[in-house]
């Protein structure tokens, strides 16, 4: 039998795939940890399939980091993941490097403790140059906080004579957005068997391909892409259209 890897079809792969990392805790009270520690697995899973993806020629790839209610957790609970998310970028950037990663960051990131902000556009910056894949984590982030973030700058381009109301349409509004320059995902994954988007990348994923997996984060690892993978080159992309039309 074949395995997930041998039955892609690298000729169709998405050029873009997001992902919500969900299931840490979850897995750090089946393993008897407390919830922090399923963050540190969850950061392994995100190494591997930040190589793996780049590995198999995908060039973007977004992962859900930490959304804009996540501030709403236990202080003690945030404060340990802001700290990981430092101790983690230090340690990850020569991977990123030796793999020729690119890291993005799309987000209210001016919410940031100084240290992780200092840290993640440094970390940016150093990988500027590498052109591999692009991999972007959305730090304090919502679709709805995006959205409304570019509409006020819409709206003072108009006051200030930059842009009149008449000539907005989706290609301009898009340039307002935090993803722009990135192509929109053609498939997003959600992990631990939640069915919901949790208010992420909500214009963007306007045609993905969902794909929920009941696997927990920390245990999301290159088989489990692989089979996303395959489960998304199954499916049929009309876009509007019917079968007829994309045969004709």
């Amino acid at each position: 039998m074949k395995s997930y890897k041998e039955k892609i079809n690298i000729e169709k792969l998405p050029k873009h795939i997001a992902i919500i990392m969900d299931g840490n805790g979850r897995w750090a009270i089946q393993h008897g940890l407390d919830r922090v520690g399923g963050h540190h697995e969850g950061v392994d899973s995100v190494r591997n399939i930040a190589e793996t993806a780049a590995k198999l020629g995908i060039k973007y790839l977004t992962l859900y980091t930490f959304s804009t209610e996540n501030w709403n957790r236990p202080k003690d609970e945030v404060d340990a993941l802001m700290s990981l998310f430092v101790e983690t970028i230090a340690k990850e950037l020569d991977t990123l490097n030796k793999n020729n990663i690119r890291l993005n960051a799309i987000g209210d990131l001016s919410s940031l403790p100084d240290e992780n902000y200092r840290k993640l556009i440094e970390t940016i910056e150093r990988t500027s140059k590498n052109n591999r894949m692009t991999l972007t984590l959305a730090m304090s982030y919502s679709s709805r906080w995006e959205i409304i973030d570019a509409v006020k700058k819409v709206s003072s381009d108009v006051e200030l004579g930059k842009l009149k109301s008449k000539d907005i349409t989706e290609d301009v509004f898009e340039k307002y957005l935090s993803t722009f320059g990135i192509p929109d995902p053609e498939l997003l994954i959600r992990t631990s068997g939640e069915l919901r988007i949790s208010n992420y990348l909500l214009w963007q994923i306007a045609y993905a391909e969902l794909y929920f997996t009941n696997v927990l984060w920390p245990d999301f690892r290159e088989e489990e892409l692989y089979k996303a993978i395959v489960e998304y080159q199954y499916r049929e992309r009309r876009f509007g259209l019917t079968s007829e039309q994309l045969l004709s």
